[in-house]
Parts: structure tokens; C-alpha cells; sequence
């Protein structure tokens, strides 16, 4: 049956549609077919029409779109809706304004998606079983830390008995910690705050976080290394975040520590396969380039566009002082401020993450606007625009909706606005680093390389290619990601390579 269906199958006419594309594309490919002249997927029209809901099943569209009043089952086979959801998903993105976005990034994006999670990423078995041993060994001797400074034995990952360690044996102050049903919450905040009076909460934040790596990462990435592969093949969505990032889950391997000496260890258990090195492209700052570029503010646009440093740039703005005066103090305060900015963060998150005075906050972000005014009436404008839409759009007419814009004041209209602020720019991120994804794909086939993506860590790409070929496929890399897109201010993409994920060094 479906081996003689293949011809019609893997050619390009007649059109077809389906539902999950990528889905199907490796459906198809375990049956040694490769699925080709898909023009329409009802999964990614659905979730470009409403983003709120991610990864539609064929029922949830029906439903929305199809049915009669009063139908409870969909009619007919699951091809018949496909057919008649494509005629009114592509009528309602047309009046929305997503059709070009929806055929020139979502529907080429899928099967790059699909080639990714085929190929996977090599993974060392053998040294992550070292590392989780070694990481038992780790927690045995910071347990036995922890019962030196409690005075006795207890379970350390007992609420109940650590707050009897904490409050009753050591007689640590309660004072202002927050209290959950059972008693004093034992959260990383709390043990953080008792962390300046007492060593223990600090050992037992070692022990947590030794814990979750090893179950998190070491233990449970040497369950899903495929046997025939030796390689972890995660799952890519294209259709489930809002802002219209691309996720990954079982496992998700866009959340591997870097910063930690530990997470870097993890890190360098993925391999590229023999003869091959790893190359990361990275876009450097895309969030606030973007935000330079929606907003055009004036002084963000010229330090980008004469490489000055951004965070020092801004630091000299709100500190009133000359660039030769930025400590690395006054730069990580500015860089705060500006990641802030971009997240919708008011003067209490922006104290509390500097430790400082609530009213120097306040002074600081006021300072910002007053330098910057035109983020300050991007901001204004953006939000201004959804109240009346209901919705915010990319630079390329992503729409998320935002109903609660309008709301009473309060928690779920301020979270709101944040999302207002902080989704044009994200999404616009997004949209800019899967249109680049398109064009090195082609761009890596056309010159015949070997090279190919592997993973993609929001602003970043990882690439595995043949030793001899790595500096041509990093160049190339390079240029499709720098020039996606013509904007006010230049995207700057870093390059490194290496043997391994955590042993990347910048490109020659």
C-alpha cells in the first residue's frame, strides 16, 4: 500500500496538507519515503492564528473552526478536516497578515526541525556515568558536612527535619522568611537569606544543586541515548511558545548549565561524531539590538552601529559618568538595567537583583528613560497599540493576543505589559534566527558541505562539521546570520569551536 504511493508521495505536485509536518516528515522517512510537497500544515496555521495555544490537535481546530453549532465529534476522516480546516485557517492568516511569514519561515523551518531531531547530537555514555559517580561522591561527603554543622544526622531532603535543624537545633532567626501550610518555607531564597548567618543552608544549596544536575542531567541523559545511534534525539516544538521560540523536551537540551564548573562538565560529555568538530554561531545581544532597532532610539542605535560597548554605553548614561570610569561594578549594574528593560522589570526586581536601595532603583530606571527616550516611548507606544488591538505583532506580524491588557490594575495586567514590552522583541529574535536557520541550510547544500545544524539554543547554533570543513561552514554561518535581516543597527554573531560543547574556544 503505501510503498506504491511513494512517487506521489516525495514529489512536489500534487500539493499537500497535513497536520504536524514535522511529524509526518519522519513518519514517512521510517518507511523509507521522504515526504516532499507539503504546502500546508493546520498545526502551524492554527498556532500562527492563536498563539496562546500551542500545538492545536485536529479536534481543538475542528471545534474552533469547523464545526456546527451543536456537533460534538468531527464528520468524516481525519484528511476531510484537514481539507476543509486549510481553506478556513488560510483565509483567517491572509486578514491577519501572517500568510508570508507562515510560508516563508514556519512551513520551511518544520523539516530543518525534523533533520535536526533525526540527526541528534553525540553524547559520551561512558563519561556520564563517571560524572554521576563522581557527583554521588560529591553529595556523600557534603552530606556528612551538613550533620557536622547540624550537630546530628538528619534527611536533608526533609522539609520537616531541616526546619527542625534550622529553627529549633540552631535557633536561626525566622524573622521576615516566607511561611508555607507546613511551617517556614526551606525554598533556595530562604536558605539563601540564612546563608549570611549560618554556613549549613550554604553546604545544603551545594548539596541541591549537586542532586539536581545528577538526577536532571547525568542520570537521565544516559536513559535517552538512542542504542542505535549512541546519539540523545531530543523533540523539537516549533508550535508551542508563545513568542514563537522553538523548545525542546525529552530531553530538553536548551537548558544545560554553562556557568557552573559543574554544568560545564555535563557539557563536555556531548560529542561531535569522529572526524568532526562542534561550531557555535551566536548572536551577540539580539535582544537589545533588537529593541535598538524597534525603538530607534537614537544613542541605543549609535553605540551599536560604532561598536561601542552597550552596557558601558548605558552605564555612562544613567551613572552620569565618563567611559572611563566604568568598574565592572558600574557595567554589571548597567547590564541589568538593560536586560530589565527589555523584561519589563520595575524598580523593586531591579533592587532586589542589585541589592540596593528601592528609591536609588526607582532613580536609575528614571535616569534610563530620561536618557533613552525613545525605549521610553517604544515602551509607551507598544502597549498603547495592544490595549486597543488586543494583540502585539513581531517586526515580521507574529501576533501573540493579550486580553488581560485591559483588565482591573493589577498583578495579571502588570504581567501583561511585561509580555506586551518583552514579546515583540523576543519574537522578533525568534523569527530572525529561524529565517537564518533557513537560509544556512541552503546555504550548506548549495556548496555541497557536510556540515550541518544540530541544535539551536534560542540565540544560538550549534553545528557538527568535518574538521577540514569547519572553517568555511563558521564563515558561512556568520553570514547568513548577520545578514537575515536589514535592520538600523548590525546583528554581530560570535563564532567558537571544539571537541566538545564545553570546550569551545573563539574562532581564528
Amino acid at each position: 500500500g503505501i510503498a506504491s504511493a511513494a512517487p506521489l508521495l516525495s514529489s512536489d505536485r500534487p500539493p499537500k496538507s497535513c497536520h504536524d509536518l514535522k511529524n509526518q516528515i519522519e513518519a514517512f522517512a521510517r518507511h523509507g519515503i521522504a515526504l516532499g510537497g507539503v504546502d500546508f500544515d493546520t498545526m502551524l496555521a492554527g498556532f500562527l492564528i492563536n498563539s496562546g495555544k500551542g500545538e492545536p490537535s485536529l479536534t481543538d481546530l475542528y471545534h474552533e473552526y469547523l464545526a456546527p453549532l451543536g456537533a460534538t465529534s468531527p464528520p468524516g476522516t481525519n484528511a476531510a478536516i484537514v481539507r476543509n480546516l486549510r481553506e478556513a485557517l488560510a483565509t483567517r492568516m491572509e486578514a491577519d497578515g501572517l500568510t508570508s511569514m507562515y510560508n516563508e519561515i514556519e512551513m520551511p523551518i518544520a523539516p530543518i526541525l525534523a533533520e535536526m531531531e533525526t540527526a541528534g547530537i553525540g553524547i559520551d555514555g561512558d563519561a556520564l556515568k563517571v560524572i554521576s559517580k563522581e557527583f554521588a561522591e560529591q553529595m556523600n561527603r557534603l552530606e556528612r558536612e551538613c550533620y557536622e554543622l547540624a550537630g546530628r544526622e538528619f534527611n536533608l531532603n526533609s522539609p520537616i527535619q531541616l526546619r527542625e535543624v534550622l529553627f529549633t537545633d540552631l535557633k536561626l532567626s525566622a524573622k521576615g522568611l516566607k511561611k508555607t501550610k507546613s511551617g517556614f518555607s526551606t525554598d533556595a531564597d530562604t536558605l539563601e537569606k540564612l546563608a549570611a548567618v549560618h554556613p549549613l543552608p550554604r553546604k545544603l544549596i551545594e548539596y541541591r544543586t549537586i542532586s539536581k544536575l545528577k538526577s536532571t542531567y547525568a542520570d537521565a541523559l544516559a536513559e535517552v541515548i538512542r542504542s542505535g545511534t549512541g546519539r540523545i534525539h531530543t523533540t523539537w516544538h516549533q508550535a508551542l511558545v508563545p513568542t514563537g521560540r522553538v523548545s525542546s523536551s525529552d530531553p530538553n537540551l536548551q537548558n544545560i548549565p554553562t556557568r557552573s564548573v559543574e554544568g560545564r562538565r555535563i557539557r563536555r560529555a556531548f560529542v561531535p561524531k569522529p572526524g568532526c568538530v562542534f561550531v557555535s554561531a551566536d548572536y551577540s545581544q539580539i535582544d537589545l539590538r533588537v529593541m535598538a532597532h524597534l525603538s530607534g532610539d537614537k544613542t541605543l542605535v549609535e553605540a551599536f552601529n560604532t561598536g561601542e560597548d552597550i552596557h558601558v554605553r548605558t552605564a555612562t548614561e544613567v551613572l552620569g559618568i565618563t567611559p572611563d570610569k566604568v568598574n565592572t561594578e558600574a557595567r554589571r549594574l548597567a547590564k541589568v538595567i538593560n536586560f530589565g528593560i527589555i523584561y519589563g522589570m520595575g524598580p523593586q526586581r531591579l533592587a532586589g537583583e542589585l541589592g540596593i536601595a528601592l528609591s536609588e532603583a526607582s532613580d536609575y530606571i528614571k535616569r534610563y528613560f530620561e536618557r533613552l527616550p525613545g525605549v521610553r516611548a517604544w515602551l509607551d507606544e507598544t502597549v498603547r497599540i495592544a490595549r486597543t488591538t488586543g494583540y502585539v505583532t513581531t517586526m515580521y506580524g507574529r501576533r501573540r493576543y493579550l486580553p488581560e491588557l485591559n483588565a482591573q490594575p493589577g498583578g495579571a495586567r502588570a504581567q501583561a505589559e511585561r509580555i506586551a514590552i518583552n514579546t515583540p522583541i523576543q519574537g522578533t529574535a525568534a523569527d530572525l534566527i529561524k529565517l537564518a536557520m533557513i537560509r544556512l541550510d541552503r546555504a550548506l547544500r548549495e556548496r555541497g558541505l557536510g556540515a550541518r545544524m544540530i541544535l539551536q539554543v534560542h540565540d544560538e547554533l550549534l553545528l557538527e562539521a568535518p574538521k577540514e570543513e569547519w572553517v568555511e561552514a563558521a564563515a558561512l554561518a556568520k553570514r547568513e546570520m548577520e545578514g537575515v535581516a536589514e535592520l538600523k543597527i548590525p546583528l554581530k554573531v560570535d563564532l567558537k569551536s571544539g571537541p566538545n560543547w564545553a570546550e569551545m574556544s573563539g574562532a581564528a
